[in-house]
């Protein structure tokens, strides 16, 4: 795996937990993030995750990489969370 891939995999994670995180209704801990900040910074990282994942394919395939990456973080989250709240 090249560095750039796996820095924008990480980009792309953490900009899922910083919109997720944002959410009223997250049970990953006691208090949502501040709204405005957190969406930002998950904007940032979302756009830096796409640009490093481009450092190492052609568009296209980052495109595919970056919305796969999206949609398993988005959707395993509200599971970790749930799963955090239960014990």
């Amino acid at each position: 795996m090249f560095l750039f891939t796996f820095l924008g995999l990480v980009a792309i994670v953490l900009a899922c937990l910083c919109v997720y995180a944002a959410s009223p209704n997250q049970r990953l801990w006691t208090v949502p993030w501040p709204r405005r900040p957190a969406r930002a910074a998950g904007l940032t990282l979302l756009l830096l995750g796409w640009l490093a994942l481009a450092q190492d394919m052609r568009y296209l395939a980052a495109t595919f990489v970056f919305a796969t990456a999206l949609m398993l973080a988005l959707v395993l989250l509200p599971y970790a969370g749930a799963l955090r709240h239960a014990r």
